[in-house]
This record gives C-alpha cells, structure tokens and sequence, in this order.
C-alpha cells in the first residue's frame, strides 16, 4: 500500500480544518451566555438551547422536517429502484431522455424549480398542502437516490440471479432475496442523501411551506431575517447533531464504507436457494439446511 506523503497530508488536513472549522465555530457559540453572537464567550450556558425548546414554532418546524425527510425520501427510494434497474437492464426507446429527465433536479437550481412548482400549485389550488410539499421534495431529492442505485446495478455480479433463476425462484423472491442485497448498499445510501438533503433543503421549500407546514430550515431562515440574537446557533447545533447522528447510526448498523463507497463484506457466501449465508464457518444454510454454496 502506498502511503500519503507530507505534501498529501497537509493537504487533508487544510480541507479537514476548512470543512470543520465553521461547524466547531457555529457549535461554541451555540454555548454563549451572551445575547450577542460572540467568540470567544465569557462562559458556557444552555440558555439558548432551553430558548429553543420553549419556542413552539422551532419544535412544530422540527418535526415537520423529519416527517417530511422521512417520507420524501422514502417515496423517492422506491421511485429510484425499479427505475434504475430498468434503465441498466433495459434497453428501449427513449432510454436516455428518461435517465436526463430523472437527473435532471440535480443541474437545475431550486430557485428555479421553487417558482416553478409555485406557479403550478397555484394553478392546482394546492398551496400550502404537505402532500404537494413532500411532492416537492421528492422531485429534488431523486437523482440522489438514482446516481447510487444506478452505480450499485452497474456493478453487481448477475450470476447469483441467474443460479436462483435457473432453481426456479420467482421474480419477487429473485429481488428481495438477491438483487435487493446486492444493491442495499446504494439503496441505504441513496436514502440517506435523500434524507439529509430533503431535512436541509431551504431554497424550495421557501416558495412551496405554509405557516403549517413550515420547515425548520425555512423557519431559521425567516427568524434570520427578524432578529440577530444566538439563537439560530443552537438550533444549527441539533441540526449538525440529527445529521451525525443519522451518519454514525447508520455506519454502526450497515457500515458507511459499504454504503459511499460500496465496499463489499468478503467471506459472505450465497446459498443456491438465494439466501446470504451469513456465518462462513457454517456447513449448512440456515434457510434451506443444505451445503449448496454458490461463491465464498
């Protein structure tokens, strides 16, 4: 293995310290007892934080951006895996004004999409609707989930799907029990960008909330503009700490490495009867109790 050099490490760490630096910042001034934004304070104190969560309006926005992130992002989760184990399967006509259209949020601005999708709700007579939010969302967050369902079909080994074929598996037991494994790692990653970029998401949902449907980002963004206190650095510190938290969780769970970079689990065998065999001391499989192994 070759490894970094001086030159190459400092490098890493001047975009380590540009990445991280404002996050630190936004975090101690979060503390300050202060009524000021001010660094370095006096002393540490959870006065804004309490402030925070005896605002009633941060905690319905709050709220109402997990549900929202949840929902889009799943929706758009379950838009993204057939359509992009259609596009790298099938060939049709077509084929790539479809894959431009799905990808297409990605290049256009929000700004843009954002006057867009007012005028038609307008047109609908659907302003304000949570429904047409998540709609919304979905529409942006989609190419997120597609780039990495696309990239995990590319890359996955057919011949699983072909030995359980050829046993007689059905289609539905084909994906859920061989391709969706294969696959999971784009899919969990996928749903975790779509997640963090629909909760982060200010640019769209400025032209698409209602005062009830008000998302926290928008709610920040409005605040903003009405006061100068500290307040909006503790509510940008749980920000900071949901998405954190979303990242550790899921990398103790599934592994981040497997989901951003799609590294895969060595030593995991399949069964013929297409079932993951999960311990490779194991001479027997624990769905069908058979010693048929399709690859170690």
């Amino acid at each position: 293995m070759t490894r970094n050099g001086p030159l190459a490490l400092s490098f890493h760490a001047l975009v380590m310290l540009f990445m991280l630096a404002p996050l630190v910042v936004v975090c101690l001034v979060a503390f300050t007892p202060e009524n000021t934004l001010s660094l370095p304070t006096a002393g540490f104190s959870l006065r804004w934080f309490s402030a925070v969560f005896e605002r009633a309006d941060f905690l319905d926005a709050f709220y109402n951006s997990l549900k929202l992130a949840a929902l889009a992002a799943s929706l758009a989760t379950l838009i993204a895996v057939p359509a992009g184990l259609a596009l790298t399967r099938y060939s049709f006509p077509g084929q790539g004004f479809v894959n431009g259209l799905l990808l297409s949020p990605i290049i256009i601005p929000h700004l843009v999409l954002g006057v867009a999708l007012l005028r038609l709700f307008a047109l609908l007579g659907v302003n304000g609707s949570f429904a047409w939010l998540v709609f919304a969302h979905v529409v942006v967050i989609t190419p997120y989930v597609l780039r990495l369902v696309l990239a995990a079909a590319i890359g996955i080994d057919r011949s699983a799907e072909q030995a359980a074929q050829s046993l007689g598996a059905g289609r539905i037991t084909l994906f859920c029990k061989v391709t969706l494994p294969m696959i999971l790692p784009g899919v969990a990653g996928g749903w975790l960008l779509a997640f963090i970029n629909s909760f982060h998401e200010v640019t769209l949902s400025i032209f698409v909330t209602s005062p009830a449907t008000q998302t926290l980002p928008v709610r920040m963004y409005v605040y903003a503009t009405e006061s100068i206190d500290p307040m909006m650095a503790p509510v940008s510190a749980l920000v900071i700490a949901v998405t954190a938290l979303t990242m550790i969780a899921l990398d103790r769970v599934y592994g981040l490495d497997r989901v951003l970079v799609g590294k895969q689990r060595q030593g995991i065998p399949l069964c013929r009867c297409a079932s993951a065999w999960p311990n490779p001391t194991a001479n027997r499989c624990p769905s069908c109790s058979t010693a048929n192994r399709l690859r170690a």
